[in-house]
C-alpha cells in the first residue's frame, strides 16, 4: 500500500493491499477500497462507498457525495463499485437515496470518460463504455456491454437493455431495448439493431439477423407494440435473444423509444460501415 503523504485517509477508512493513493486525494470514513485499485490524483471518496479490485480513478472524480436530490437527508446510502472499472477526469458518481433503493450500483470492467455523471439509484452491469460528458439522471438501468455515447442525456428511470448504443448527443426519455441502436436529439429513436457491436461480441450471422427480423416485426410492421410482441414470442420462441428483447419491451414502464423514419436505417448503416472501413 503506497499513500501520498499529501492524501487524507480517515484512520477507520478499509484500505486493501496494494492500493496506491496519490497526492490530494481524501477518502472518508465508511470507504472500502479494494486490492490494487489506484486513485491517481485529487479524487475524493466518501460516503458509505465500496470499491473493489484493480479500478483505477483519474483526477478530479468524485465518488460516493450525496445525491442531488432535495428530498435527501443525509441517510447512510451506499455506492457499490465492482472490480476492474475505470472512472476518468472529473467522473462523479452520487450515492443512493434511501426511497430509491439505497445503492448506486456499478459491476465489473466499466470504462466511464471524462466528466461522465451516474447520478443516484442507478444500476450498472459489466462491460459499460460511457464517453465524455454522458450524463445519467437518477434511478437509471443500464445492461451489460452497452455504449453510451459522448454528450448524452438519459431521463430519469429510463433502461438501456444490454448490448444496446446510444449515439452522441441524443436525448433519451425512453427505454431502449438489448440489442438496438438509438440516436437522435430529442426524443431519440431506434435505428435498427447494433449489429457491429454484436459482431464484435461474437454474434454469428443466424442471431443477428433474426434480431433484424424481430426488430422489423415490432417496430416497422403495422402491429400495436402489445401485438406485435405476442407475435414475435410466438414466432421466435427458440430464440433466446428475441425472447429476451420482448420480455424487456413488455417490462417497460416508461415506454419505448419509437423507431425512426423508413429508409433511415440502411442510411445509418451504411454511415457507420464507412466510419469503420
Amino acid at each position: 500500500m503506497s499513500i501520498h503523504q499529501t492524501a487524507i485517509i480517515h484512520p477507520k477508512a478499509e484500505i486493501e493491499e496494494d492500493v496506491l493513493i496519490g497526492p490530494y486525494c481524501v477518502v472518508g470514513e465508511h470507504v472500502r477500497i479494494g486490492r490494487g485499485t489506484e486513485l491517481v490524483s485529487h479524487v475524493c471518496v466518501e460516503g458509505h462507498t465500496d470499491i473493489g479490485a484493480q479500478c483505477k480513478f483519474f483526477p478530479y472524480s468524485s465518488i460516493g457525495s450525496p445525491p442531488q436530490h432535495l428530498q435527501y437527508q443525509d441517510e447512510p446510502t451506499k455506492v457499490v463499485i465492482g472490480d476492474h472499472n475505470i472512472f476518468r477526469e472529473y467522473v462523479t458518481v452520487n450515492r443512493a437515496t434511501s426511497f430509491g433503493g439505497g445503492v448506486t450500483r456499478l459491476g465489473h470492467h466499466n470504462f466511464l470518460m471524462a466528466y461522465v455523471h451516474v447520478a443516484h439509484d442507478c444500476e450498472l452491469g459489466d462491460h459499460i463504455v460511457m464517453a465524455n460528458a454522458a450524463t445519467l439522471a437518477g434511478h437509471i438501468a443500464i445492461g451489460n456491454h452497452a455504449v453510451i455515447g459522448g454528450l448524452v442525456g438519459i431521463h430519469q428511470y429510463v433502461r438501456i437493455g444490454e448490448h444496446a448504443m446510444v449515439g452522441g448527443c441524443s436525448a433519451v426519455p425512453q427505454d431502449v431495448p438489448p440489442f438496438m441502436r438509438a440516436s437522435g436529439s430529442y426524443p431519440a429513436r431506434l435505428f435498427g439493431i447494433n449489429s457491429i457491436g454484436l459482431r464484435r461480441h461474437k454474434f454469428g450471422n443466424e442471431r443477428i439477423t433474426m434480431l433484424k427480423e424481430a426488430y422489423r416485426l415490432l417496430f416497422r410492421q403495422q402491429y400495436r407494440l402489445s401485438e406485435a410482441t405476442k407475435i414475435a414470442r410466438s414466432q421466435y420462441e427458440h430464440s433466446q435473444d428475441v425472447l429476451k428483447l420482448v420480455t424487456f419491451i413488455e417490462s417497460s414502464r416508461r415506454g419505448i423509444s419509437h423507431g425512426g423514419k423508413r429508409g433511415q436505417d440502411d442510411e445509418k448503416d451504411l454511415r457507420l460501415r464507412r466510419a469503420q472501413d
